[in-house]
C-alpha cells in the first residue's frame, strides 16, 4: 500500500516547478543526513535495519501476503463484488491468526479505512475501498493490494487483474506496469541509491508512452506499515539515500494511460486519475542484501524476475 509523497498536495495532484524543487531537496537532504552520523537510525528511528531474525519474520509475512494475493486474484471474475474479495481476505486472516494493516488505518490524521484490503478498479489509482455495490464487470481491471501482519511484521504486495478477457489496451497497460516493477527491482543493490529505482521505472514507462504517478510512492516497511525511506517511482539516477543491507521497503509503481495527475475523492482515501483514464499497479516488498535484493512477497518457487506478483505477467 503506497504512501502520499511528502511535500505534494496529493488531493489535487499539482506538480509545479516549486514543488518539484522541494521534492528533490527533500531527497537530497535525506541522503546528506543518512551519511552524517546515521541520522535516520539514531535520530528519529524511522529507518529500520533488520536483523536476521527480523528478516525471517518478513519472509514469512511476505510469503503469506503473496499467497493471499494469488487466492484473491483467482476469485476475480465478472459479477463478484470487491466486498466479497475483502470478506475472503478477512476469513483467510482469521484462519491464519493474522491481521490486516489497512483495517482502521488512518495514516496519522485521516479517517479510518473501513476494510482490510484495497481494491482499485479502472481509473482508481490506489486505496480503493471495497464495497458491496462495487460489482466487477467484463472488461474492468482491478488492482488488489494486501498487507497482512504476522508476528508484528508486514507483507505488502499488489497486482492488477483483468476481469474477463482483457482488451489489447488493457493487457498492454498491465504488461508495462509489471515490467516497470521488474526494472525497478533490478536497481536494488547495496551502495546504489534509492533514486536509481525510480529513474529506471520512469525512463521505461515514458518510453512506452505511459506516465508514472508522482503523488503516491513506495515506503520503508517492517514492524511499521509506513516508514523511511521514501521510494519514488520517478526521478534521476544517483540521487537519494544509499541502499544498505537490511533495509526493507516496497516498490509499487502506479502507471497511467493518460497523464500522471491524480485527485482524492471525498472519502479521503480513494485516489483516481484526474483525466479518468485507466491506471494499473504492481508491488513487492523487498530487502536489500549484501549482494543484491531479496523479494519477500513470493509464493514458494516463484522468481520475481520471471513473473509478476500473482503470476499475472510472465517475462
Amino acid at each position: 500500500m503506497s504512501r502520499p509523497t511528502s511535500g505534494l498536495d496529493d488531493k489535487r495532484g499539482r506538480d509545479t516547478p516549486y514543488l518539484r524543487f522541494i521534492r528533490q531537496a527533500l531527497f537530497d537532504w535525506a541522503h546528506i543526513f543518512s551519511r552524517i552520523g546515521g541520522f535516520f537510525m539514531r535520530g528519529n528511528r524511522q529507518l529500520e535495519i533488520l536483523s536476521s531474525d527480523e528478516i525471517e519474520k518478513m519472509r514469512r509475512a511476505g510469503r503469506h501476503a503473496a499467497e493471499l494475493l494469488s487466492k484473491l486474484g483467482d476469485m476475480v471474475e465478472p459479477g463478484i463484488t470487491t466486498e466479497e474479495l475483502d470478506a475472503e481476505a478477512v476469513r483467510w486472516a482469521e484462519e491464519l491468526g493474522a491481521t490486516h494493516a489497512p483495517y482502521q488505518y488512518t495514516g496519522g490524521d485521516g479517517p479510518e479505512i473501513p476494510r482490510s484490503i484495497c481494491t482499485s478498479v479502472n481509473e482508481v489509482v490506489c486505496h480503493g475501498i471495497p464495497d458491496e455495490s462495487d460489482e466487477l464487470q467484463e472488461g474492468d481491471i482491478v488492482a488488489i493490494d494486501v498487507t497482512p501482519v504476522l508476528d508484528e511484521f508486514h507483507g505488502d504486495t499488489c497486482a492488477t487483474f483483468s476481469v474477463g478477457e482483457p482488451s489489447d489496451e488493457i493487457w498492454e497497460l498491465i504488461e508495462v506496469t509489471a515490467h516497470a516493477l521488474r526494472r525497478g527491482l533490478k536497481q536494488i543493490e547495496a551502495g546504489k541509491r534509492i533514486g536509481d529505482i525510480g529513474a529506471a521505472i520512469q525512463n521505461y514507462v515514458e518510453t512506452q508512452d505511459y506516465s508514472v504517478v508522482r503523488d503516491f510512492i513506495g515506503h520503508g516497511i517492517g514492524r511499521k506499515f509506513h516508514a523511511a525511506p521514501q521510494v519514488p517511482h520517478f526521478g534521476k539516477y544517483n540521487t537519494g539515500m544509499r541502499m544498505r543491507p537490511g533495509m526493507a521497503f516496497t516498490v509499487e509503481p502506479m502507471v497511467n494511460v493518460g497523464d500522471y495527475h491524480t485527485r482524492v475523492l471525498d472519502d479521503e482515501w480513494t485516489a483516481v486519475t484526474r483525466d479518468g483514464q485507466l491506471s494499473a499497479q504492481f508491488e513487492h516488498t523487498v530487502i536489500v542484501t549484501e549482494d543484491g535484493v531479496e523479494v519477500t512477497t513470493l509464493v514458494e518457487g516463484q522468481d520475481p524476475f520471471a513473473e509478476s506478483p500473482a503470476g499475472v505477467v510472465t517475462f
